[in-house]
């Protein structure tokens, strides 16, 4: 499967997202900082499973409707920043979707996540990072999970690893840097954690409209199916 995560910078770069989806045949499609009360359906092909509601500049996630089929959706409010308390950008930093793999007959679960600014600490990112996790496997017990987005975690990537290894995940970064907007802050924001899955590449794209770089996810579930039933779908 290919998978697209892009920040969209406050839903500046909107309007690029048939075109991604389109020219890299992109599959899923996982969105941070987009404007949930003006996104679309439908992208390039791909069906809108939900959005975050309890803040306008939120989550998405698309999914391929001639592959996937959407069992599930859960939102998550993780422990806030200062930041977040202040100014309230965000109530909600991570949504989960379980889907049914048509061809395949299996169950998984794809997640974007937006972790605190870097106004805040890494350790307060770690705490979002575990608390959305364990949220994750919630959805699916067993299931292969992949959870994607801005980590805003530019340096010390080792100790997070580590702590991901720990929760059963790993930890995986794109070819190049993610962001590119201020001197001192450039590198590797955007990145996966996954569990169940074999994850091939991940490929940093070029540059549109917004100060984090879209990023192509190519993986596929590593393990046979066996745990987690089929559920009912999402009305």
């Amino acid at each position: 499967m290919k998978l697209i995560s892009y920040n969209l910078r406050k839903h500046r770069a909107a309007s690029e997202l048939d075109t991604l989806v389109d020219t890299y045949g992109a599959d899923l499609l996982c969105l941070q900082e987009c404007d949930t009360a003006d996104i679309p359906a439908q992208i390039g092909g791909l069906r809108l499973a939900d959005v975050t509601h309890r803040n306008r500049l939120g989550l998405a996630v698309y999914f391929r409707m001639s592959m996937y089929r959407p069992l599930e959706v859960r939102s998550l409010g993780v422990k806030k920043s200062l930041h977040d308390r202040v100014l309230k950008p965000a109530e909600e930093r991570m949504l989960g979707v379980r889907l049914h793999d048509i061809d395949q007959g299996r169950d998984l679960v794809v997640a974007s996540f937006h972790a605190a600014p870097l106004t805040a600490l890494n350790s307060l990112r770690r705490t979002q990072i575990h608390a959305a996790l364990t949220e994750i496997a919630a959805i699916g017990p067993g299931l292969p999970a992949l959870m994607v987005g801005d980590y805003n975690y530019p340096v010390f990537k080792e100790n997070l690893s580590q702590k991901v290894r720990e929760q059963g995940y790993e930890l995986t970064l794109s070819d190049r840097r993610t962001y590119t907007r201020y001197r001192y802050f450039r590198g590797h924001y955007d990145f996966a954690t996954s569990a169940g899955f074999e994850i091939d590449r991940i490929r940093t794209l070029p540059q549109g409209r917004s100060d984090h770089l879209p990023i192509l996810i190519t993986a596929h579930m590593s393990h046979p199916a066996g745990r987690g039933a089929l559920s009912e779908a999402v009305a």
